[in-house]
């Protein structure tokens, strides 16, 4: 572990260095960085700068050049593979004009590039029948492209609250170190808290106060990242089931499972348009506010994260204790399912019966 310490702490360092420095010079470069406070999802109070993905960006470099050996490959052909998420993302930060289609084809881009360069793709997924199919190499690609797409997309979707991204990407990222670690597959153990040293940095600096914003490039870079060490971790070893790469990825993949079925029975509503009722808009409005109801806008925005993150944390748990049993994934997964399902129902309809009918 001291092999990895230096690298993260100056993953770490650099992120916040870089965040801070952001900060710093707004006056140069917000009219083009600054997010307004204006749009259906925006929860804070003051124009913000939102090209927080450089940071993130800076700190995964920094991290790299001191790694050595393998996470030095690792982090290597992870960053440049990550480079068309990270550059549709701040295009979208800074002109507001890339489409979501656009950005999802391009998160799907990185996933295709990381298996162009490494060679690497899902074929285990712990299901005899979809394994046999992915033994296919374009059904197994494709099928990489879109998962790896939809989880970095899915980190997008959750960050909505100061240090909610970050926080969420940090723990999913030490669970996945952590079952690395238990495979004895320190490289990519070391990759894996590298990274949640970037996240952590950047929180250091957006929780609570939330001066600057992850924006688009860095979720979708984070978010890549994330979604590639997924795929790498059951590959390099086979003993971790893709199951519990999948469980530790439960909250943002359920969030965005739920958000598409809610807008689509939705009349008139795309399922690519934003709206404010995911979960974390409804712990904000129905528990934190009024819990803490004198508190100020801002710290009621931060200590939404904090109820966001036990979403996170429980399911990543569960799937590091049985990383390598398939049937408690699958039961880990199905009551992960039921009991966001349960608290979305209990602060949408006040009932614990859910139904995704259409309002």
């Amino acid at each position: 572990m001291v092999q990895a310490l230096l690298p993260g702490l100056l993953a770490f360092a650099s992120t916040l260095l870089v965040g801070l420095s952001l900060i710093a010079t707004q006056s140069w470069h917000g009219h083009f960085s600054m997010d307004s406070t204006f749009g259906v999802q925006k929860m804070h109070s003051h124009p913000t700068p939102r090209i927080g993905g450089v940071a993130i960006a800076v700190g995964l470099v920094c991290g790299w050049f001191a790694s050595t050996g393998e996470t030095y490959q690792i982090l290597g052909y992870t960053l440049l593979a990550g480079i068309p998420a990270l550059l549709f993302g701040l295009a979208e930060d800074v002109t507001k004009k890339v489409g979501v289609t656009a950005r999802l084809l391009a998160t799907m881009s990185s996933g295709v590039l990381a298996w162009y360069l490494t060679g690497v793709s899902m074929q285990n997924t712990g299901v005899p029948w979809v394994d046999l199919a992915l033994q296919t190499a374009p059904l197994a690609v494709l099928f990489t492209a879109f998962a790896v797409g939809g989880v970095a997309n899915s980190i997008n979707i959750i960050d909505g609250f100061n240090g909610l991204a970050v926080g969420a990407s940090a723990i999913m990222l030490g669970a996945m170190g952590a079952m690395a670690y238990s495979q004895s597959d320190l490289a990519l153990c070391y990759a894996c808290l590298l990274t949640a040293g970037c996240a952590l940095g950047f929180a250091a600096v957006n929780w609570p106060m939330g001066r600057i914003f992850l924006g688009d490039g860095g979720a979708y870079l984070l978010g890549f990242v994330l979604a590639w060490f997924a795929v790498l971790l059951p590959m390099r070893n086979p003993n971790v089931n893709a199951w519990g790469t999948l469980l530790v990825c439960a909250y943002p993949v359920i969030e965005v499972g739920f958000s598409v079925l809610r807008r689509r029975r939705r009349e008139g509503h795309h399922p690519g348009q934003p709206d404010r009722v995911h979960l974390h808009h409804l712990l904000h409005r129905r528990v934190v506010c009024k819990v803490v109801p004198n508190t100020s806008k801002t710290l009621q925005n931060a200590l939404t994260s904090p109820f966001c993150w036990f979403f996170v944390a429980a399911p990543a748990a569960w799937g590091v204790v049985f990383s390598q049993n398939t049937w408690a994934l699958v039961l880990g997964l199905i009551l992960a399912v039921t009991c966001y399902a349960l608290v979305y129902a209990r602060l949408t309809t006040f009932s614990w019966r859910f139904l995704l009918g259409k309002r």
